[in-house]
């Protein structure tokens, strides 16, 4: 089988190895391709691995060859599924791989707005410390989670394991979800969605984004906030309105934002949050620590393998 890897930078930049993949076929990979680059490279192509370039109509259209597309994230939105089924190419996609790694994540920011900890960092190297003449130097109220309520959007397995840590933390955990699960953690309460936002210390996004969730936080449910609340976004961008965001933290409105995903993605200079008061942003990382790398490849070799013998799995446009 001919198999091309489109962009493999984002998933190997080096610390991992395409072996696996390469005895499943003749190999080559690209660290990135430009839309106009795919057709010449991927024309003889049986496979196609794709993280974010895109496979739309008119590129599949000039691509006779192709039988399968793993996609090497979990949303496969980049791929045309349906023009891709209508060619009769099979189209996979890799879940549940990064659930710690992102649950880490939330919690990462968290522990970062409860305790001003990038800022406090600042401080001391600036010398604000030592100026200070005092044993202990704080600059803002430092929160304890203990007690505190967490809300939850979405309870699939990245929610779930949030949950976990949550309860861990001691905190209280509102829960809202659909379908409504068949049982909860006994720690864990569900709620409606107005209900998560006006009693949640901290609300944490977890669901997919579809026409009904995108902009699911607007100005509305930000006005339904506690002042002292957070958010935190290692969903979708286009899961939050990011101007309304923003003016909710520089009005002071909302106590602060942890987002690892925005709607346009390297962010864009003009972005609302970009500057926004008490708004920390990484760079789409929380799926990305090397373990959940390995688990991504690993993932991908096995969909490859079972698409070659006959027996596909993780399929998103089957009939």
């Amino acid at each position: 089988m001919n198999i091309v890897v489109l962009d493999g930078y984002t998933l190997n930049p080096g610390d991992l190895s395409w072996d696996a993949l390469a005895r499943l076929g003749e190999l080559r990979v690209y660290e990135r391709s430009t839309p106009e680059e795919v057709i010449d490279r991927a024309k003889d192509a049986e496979a196609i691995l794709t993280n974010k370039t895109p496979l739309r109509a008119r590129i599949l259209d000039r691509l006779p060859k192709l039988r399968y597309i793993g996609v090497l994230a979990t949303g496969y939105n980049v791929v045309d599924v349906e023009a891709a089924r209508s060619q009769g190419v099979l189209v996979t996609n890799i879940p549940a791989y990064s659930t710690p790694s992102v649950a880490q994540m939330v919690f990462a920011h968290l522990l970062n707005l409860s305790f001003h900890l990038a800022e406090h960092h600042r401080a001391v190297l600036d010398g604000e410390w030592i100026a200070s003449g005092e044993f202990c130097f704080w600059k803002h109220p430092l929160i304890e989670l203990a007690g505190k309520t967490f809300g939850i959007v979405g309870f699939g397995r990245i929610g779930q394991s949030v949950a976990k840590i949550a309860a861990a933390m001691e905190m209280k955990t509102l829960v809202v979800t659909r379908p409504p699960p068949e049982a909860l953690p006994p720690d864990v309460r569900l709620a409606d969605l107005d209900t998560v936002f006006r009693e949640s210390d901290v609300v944490s996004l977890h669901c997919p984004l579809t026409d009904e969730t995108r902009h699911l936080v607007n100005a509305g449910r930000l006005a339904m906030m506690k002042p002292g609340a957070f958010l935190i976004n290692t969903g979708r961008g286009d899961l939050v309105d990011e101007a309304a965001l923003a003016a909710a933290l520089n009005e002071g409105r909302l106590a602060g934002a942890g987002v690892d995903v925005l709607s346009s993605e390297p962010i864009e200079p003009t972005n609302p949050l970009a500057g926004a008061r008490n708004c920390f942003i990484t760079p789409h990382i929380a799926w990305a620590t090397f373990e959940s790398r390995r688990r991504l490849m690993d993932i991908c070799v096995s969909n490859v393998a079972a698409f070659i013998h006959g027996k596909p799995k993780n399929v998103v446009n089957r009939e």
